[in-house]
């Protein structure tokens, strides 16, 4: 698994010194590809570096979003860390050596780290295809960034040094093309009303995500899905 397309992301940070330790924990780890929900304006160069060390170099090629949709759209899946599952908060959350098998299968995923004091909202959760956690005492769950990202960092670089790289997924902004292909199939059928719409993109965007579609995988069901609608119109226009 080559590690050096695995991105991490994260969402609103508050500390510029948290930016850098994390640098650091991405560095032994051999995570290279940061990404920033934010302007980089927003925080103080001479505190990341501080904490970084001789991991600055990940800082200053760092990449800035406005969302973590624009931020992870060439990403294959978009693993959100929350210490709280719910219905809104992905109902299975995966553990990080189980996150880390699936990206031994799906190299060049995403995963998210919200903000320091909040973490994800539902809706910047939602914005994943998956939910990724780490399991603490009930008592005091929650992690310090640095730390969080630096055990996920390394379940995803013990499954590197013992997998090799699987079959290249489609993206993200490929996979909503797709996404929405089905949704417009499903809707021409009259499976759901115009209402149930967004679940249903949901549903598809993550199971398809799990699912590490190839470009002809995701052409073939896309053809089925076309298919499926025009038969279900060829048969209303003949009764």
């Amino acid at each position: 698994m080559d590690l050096s397309q695995t991105c991490i992301v994260l969402c609103r940070p508050e500390e510029s010194r948290n930016i850098g330790a994390v640098c650091r924990a991405m560095a032994n780890s051999g995570l290279s590809r940061l990404r920033i929900v934010g302007c980089r304006e927003e925080y103080d160069d001479q505190k990341v570096r501080v904490l970084a060390i001789h991991s600055a170099s990940i800082w200053e090629a760092a990449q800035f979003y406005d969302s973590i949709t624009q931020a992870t759209r060439d990403c294959s899946f978009v693993a959100g860390t929350t210490r709280r599952p719910g219905k809104k908060r992905k109902d299975k959350l995966l553990l990080p050596e189980e996150l880390a098998h699936l990206a031994t299968r799906v190299p060049g995923g995403a995963v998210v780290f919200g903000n320091e004091r909040t973490g994800l909202t539902d809706a910047e959760l939602a914005e994943c295809t998956m939910g990724v956690t780490i399991p603490s005492h009930k008592d005091f769950g929650s992690l310090n960034l640095s730390h969080a990202v630096q055990i996920i960092g390394y379940a995803l670089y013990r499954a590197a040094s013992l997998h090799s790289p699987g079959s290249i997924p489609v993206s993200m902004e490929r996979l909503d093309a797709a996404v929405q292909i089905i949704a417009d199939d499903l809707q021409k059928i009259g499976f759901f009303s115009v209402t149930g719409r967004d679940d249903m993109e949901r549903f598809w965007r993550g199971i398809l995500a799990r699912a590490a579609l190839s470009e002809g995988e995701c052409k073939y069901m896309e053809k089925i899905f076309n298919k499926a609608a025009g038969l279900a119109q060829r048969h209303r226009q003949e009764e």
